[in-house]
Order: structure tokens, then C-alpha cells, then sequence
């Protein structure tokens, strides 16, 4: 499921970082994926809701055994 879930990050990616930030894959453990976002993203206030009203909305709806996104 790693696999999948960096295939689906990479997709991501680019949005974030067209913002000056990024997000970093540290670990998937039982359908919880954590991750790390790093630069403009790593301080912002709208960093969880781009965490779980984007990152997580996606994984979940492309890799249906996500269970979670949370920060690392």
C-alpha cells in the first residue's frame, strides 16, 4: 500500500508545492497513513484542513484501505 499511497502524493504534490510547500510520506501502518508537511505547509493555518479535507479526502477516495492522514 506504500506504493499506492506515494503514487497518489506525487499526484498531489505539485499543488502544494506551486504554494511553496510540500508533503513528505513517513510511514503507513494499518490503513493509518502519516505524513510531513514540510516548508510553506509546515507552518500555515490551514495545514490541517489541507491535511484532511485534501490529502486524506483523496487517498481515502483513491485507496479505499486508507483508513487516516494524520501528521507526523
Amino acid at each position: 500500500m506504500r506504493e499506492k499511497v506515494e503514487e497518489i502524493l506525487e499526484m498531489i504534490r505539485p499543488s502544494l508545492v506551486a504554494d511553496g510547500g510540500n508533503v513528505e510520506l513517513v510511514d503507513v501502518v494499518g490503513g493509518v497513513v502519516k505524513v510531513k508537511l514540510v516548508g510553506a505547509c509546515a507552518g500555515c493555518p490551514m495545514s490541517t484542513m489541507t491535511l484532511k479535507d485534501g490529502i486524506e479526502r483523496i487517498l481515502k477516495q483513491e485507496i479505499p484501505e486508507v483508513k487516516e492522514v494524520v501528521s507526523a
